[in-house]
């Protein structure tokens, strides 16, 4: 048992109040859960524990909150970040607990995200995909129910568009080896590179003649299979 005998804002943290018991630090909170509390009050041990739990709780959805802040987090994602920050496991799991319910964690939408803007941005193969996503976290399951909607063909040739600016003026052969090495890279198979690549020779060819350089004779080399 103790009494409680102040109540101090910090003076580096002005959202964080010091508790005095029986003329003592004796724990700090946040200003809105300090609110509660008034000078003279008894508090117990448990009271104390109840207390010290619930704002390491909270501090802990802060945390996440932020981290949360700059793109969608998977849910391993979060847990690994609170982990490191020496977050005990009891208030690890009640901290994602609330951030669930509140829709903040959702590994199905995170992944969706995660393709969707890869997709967009820096296109790879589905299996490249599926290597991320798990290294993210993410269930074989919702990996497969993602990833279901995804066309390596497409996504292959989105990727192989973003090169045609770069490789104007290259001779067919060139272009073939340049955007076969950058699709391996990305992680597609040679099965998608090479149709993908012929497919966009002829586009280039029909919609800018002069796009290539002459081959000097030389048919395009069939080294694909």
């Amino acid at each position: 048992m103790g009494v409680i005998t102040g109540l101090e804002v910090q003076k580096r943290n002005k959202k964080r109040v010091n508790v005095l018991v029986d003329g003592e630090f004796a724990f700090s909170l946040s200003l809105e859960d300090a609110a509660r509390l008034r000078k003279g009050q008894t508090l117990s041990e448990a009271d104390i524990a109840s207390l010290q739990g619930e704002d390491a709780v909270k501090r802990a959805v802060d945390l996440a909150a932020r981290f949360l802040a700059t793109r969608p987090r998977s849910l391993h994602e979060i847990r690994t970040k609170l982990i490191e920050k020496e977050t005990p496991p009891a208030v690890i799991d009640s901290a994602i607990d609330k951030l669930t319910a509140l829709g903040y964690i959702d590994d199905h939408a995170f992944a969706a995200f995660w393709v969707s803007e890869r997709n967009a941005h820096k296109p790879v193969s589905p299996q490249a995909l599926r290597y991320e996503l798990r290294q993210k976290g993410i269930s074989n399951a919702i990996i497969g129910e993602v990833l279901s909607t995804i066309s390596p063909d497409e996504s292959a040739a989105r990727a192989a568009r973003s090169r045609i600016v770069r490789l104007r003026g290259s001779t067919r052969r060139d272009f073939r080896e340049s955007v076969s090495g950058f699709l391996l890279r990305r992680g597609f198979p040679y099965s998608v590179i090479k149709p993908t690549i012929t497919a966009l020779i002829e586009e280039l060819e029909t919609d800018d003649p002069a796009y290539f350089a002459s081959d000097d004779g030389e048919e395009p080399p069939d080294d694909l299979e």
